[in-house]
């Protein structure tokens, strides 16, 4: 072979070993197909399923624990919680956490440390994916959906849409020590970096609910479209946003002015029925469940266009993604 084609080989090698490289640092999507009782994981490089399981029951929200090895997967329709191996892609134990029941959101707050809402029986349930060994705590609430966890891992604040309130819960001693009355049906939430503001999306009118965690007050309120379901904030803590599943937009704030920046349209459409919402972890991107449609919109921040759309399972809803 002559040196030329030698070094056209070389080159070409080079340029399909950045490609993989740029492809494997974009990471895994993973998403719970809720319509069909599945799991996708989706490469992010490329934007095709590498393969898709089966869960329990109804798999409505994702989370990915701190070493980004695993993926949980909450059954929503049932009393139980999956645990994948991200890497690998097969699920590696099922933890029932009956009576706790209808497990909706979920964080993975330390290495032995899964914190869960269980909307029928009303409770927060922190969980031992380990062992599989869990405790419950009962907050006596309406409609406990979501939930964040502080950043020090000590605290969790729980959306309740039905009793519109914010409950506050003490991980380390299991103990719930007061709920913040917001009004509305509060249900997107998101907490800023540093731990001292929950900003609470409000489904009974277009707007957002901003709280500050010390006093538990309301200190502003702004306007979103309608029914932002979903609240995010990015990675770097400057920038927030919320999914309207009303008209499939989303609405874009800078958090240190609590100012509205700008509204993105995703599919401009109330029968896209779109839900979560996550930053890339470079913040860069948002992923978007369009959960009427089967698909994932990719949105660039910067511009608002959508750059691709991910196909994805019947009814897909939650999200994360791991490296």
């Amino acid at each position: 072979m002559s040196p030329a084609r030698v070094r056209t080989r070389m080159a070409l090698s080079a340029v399909a070993a950045l490609v993989l490289s740029a492809a494997a640092s974009a990471g895994t999507l993973v998403i719970g197909n809720k319509g069909e009782d599945t799991v996708s994981f989706v490469d992010l490089g490329s934007g095709e399923e590498r393969v898709r399981l089966e869960t329990g029951r109804a798999p409505h929200e994702v989370a990915i624990s701190p070493d980004y090895r695993f993926a949980a997967v909450v059954s929503y329709g049932a009393a139980s919680v999956d645990i994948f191996d991200v890497r690998d892609a097969k699920r590696v134990r099922t933890i029932d956490i009956s009576p706790n029941a209808a497990p909706h959101g979920a964080v993975w707050a330390a290495k032995n440390r899964l914190v869960l809402v269980a909307e029928k029986s009303q409770s927060l349930v922190i969980v031992n994916p380990s062992t599989g060994s869990f405790r419950s705590v009962n907050l006596g609430q309406k409609g406990v959906h979501m939930l964040v966890v502080g950043p020090m891992g000590r605290r969790a604040y729980t959306a309740n849409v039905g009793a519109g309130t914010i409950s506050v819960v003490d991980l380390v001693r299991g103990k719930k020590l007061s709920d913040i009355a917001v009004g509305g049906m509060p249900e997107g939430l998101a907490i800023t970096r540093d731990g001292t503001q929950l900003w609470v999306g409000d489904n009974s009118a277009p707007r957002l609910r901003v709280v500050d965690v010390a006093t538990g007050m309301v200190v502003d309120t702004l306007p979103t479209d309608p029914v932002p379901i979903r609240v995010a904030i990015s990675p770097d803590g400057k920038t927030a946003i919320t999914s309207n599943i009303g008209v499939g937009t989303l609405s874009v704030f800078d958090v240190a002015t609590r100012k509205p920046l700008r509204t993105i349209t995703v599919s401009g459409a109330r029968d896209a029925i779109q839900v979560t919402a996550v930053f890339s972890r470079d913040g860069k991107s948002v992923y978007v469940a369009e959960t009427g449609r089967n698909t994932i919109a990719e949105v660039d921040l910067a511009t608002g266009k959508v750059l691709r759309r991910i196909a994805a399972g019947k009814g897909a809803d939650g999200l994360a993604i791991a490296p």
